[in-house]
């Protein structure tokens, strides 16, 4: 029988337990971690992040800090924001949320950061880490997907995992992280894209299968097996009248076709979606207290 993994239900038992540890913390007569977050413009989405983002804060008992810039800011004076917040050693994390004006280069940003600070795990240093197998910051959704396989004691030790996507963000770090040396790894890995010729074929050979391409409901009932794992990464919106918002979110996979023939599915939304703000609050967690970079 199938069951849907319920991420709005993992996301608020692990916030609790951070929050717990966060107390605790606090008792033993340390600071509370500290989050910054960097968000240049008023790009709609990029505001409502961040606002769930400092709410999250606020929640598991977090400081946080918003600088907010103009988007005519030099790219030269954003990256001095970010060096000013890796010298500060009272700000534990730091996230610049995307995307960035035009004329700012992202990687140039995402490179200034210093890696200790990096909870958004995407520093090049951190992204080398994992792909080593050290200690590193996850980036959230990746880690998120991680924490659901988990909880749910999701076998994926000898399965075979096709990930759909390859972004920097989601599929390239997924495939790495799935066929490590890890309770959750150990998988056999095909990584697929919008160019692979045989996409549909590979699926149906999956165990578990990661759909992060960013296309809505492309991933239908042929494309699985029975009894595979979907993990649905995808949240797009989709115009939809019959909807206050005039709007509908979906992921990658059709869920109503998909969730008879599966063991395992998330929904969109509350599946992954709820996972990547609590990771990146446990690796600001993790970042206060000197777990990954030891403190100075």
């Amino acid at each position: 029988m199938s069951q849907i993994i319920d991420g709005k239900m993992v996301a608020e038992s692990m916030k609790a337990s951070i929050a717990k540890e966060v107390q605790e913390l606090v008792a033993s007569g340390k600071r509370a971690p500290h989050l910054v977050a960097i968000l240049v413009g008023n790009n709609g989405a990029s505001e409502t992040y961040v606002a769930n983002k400092v709410k999250s804060c606020e929640e598991l008992g977090f400081a946080s800090t918003l600088l907010r810039f103009d988007p005519s800011i030099s790219e030269a004076e954003l990256l001095q924001a970010v060096i000013d917040v890796n010298n500060n050693p009272d700000m534990d994390g730091l996230i610049v949320q995307l995307p960035l004006p035009n004329h700012i280069n992202p990687d140039r940003v995402m490179e200034t950061i210093h890696p200790s600070k990096d909870v958004d795990g995407f520093h090049p240093i951190n992204i080398g880490r994992m792909a080593k197998g050290l200690p590193a910051y996850i980036s959230a959704t990746p880690q998120g997907v991680l924490d659901l396989l988990a909880y749910y004691n999701i076998e994926t030790a000898g399965k075979h995992c096709v990930v759909v996507g390859r972004s920097q963000i989601v599929g390239l770090p997924m495939s790495i992280l799935m066929q490590r040396n890890h309770p959750q790894g150990n998988c056999t890995v095909t990584l697929t894209h919008s160019r692979t010729a045989n996409l549909e074929e590979m699926c149906q050979q999956a165990d578990i299968i990661i759909a992060a391409l960013g296309k809505p409901e492309f991933i239908t009932a042929a494309y699985v097996k029975p009894g595979a794992v979907v993990i649905d990464v995808g949240l797009t919106r989709v115009e939809d009248a019959s909807k206050k918002s005039g709007f509908a979110l979906k992921g990658d996979v059709d869920f109503e076709s998909v969730f008879p023939i599966c063991s395992y599915i998330t929904p969109v939304p509350k599946g992954v979606g709820p996972m990547t703000i609590v990771s990146l609050m446990k690796n600001t967690l993790l970042a206060a207290k000197g777990v990954i970079y030891p403190k100075n």
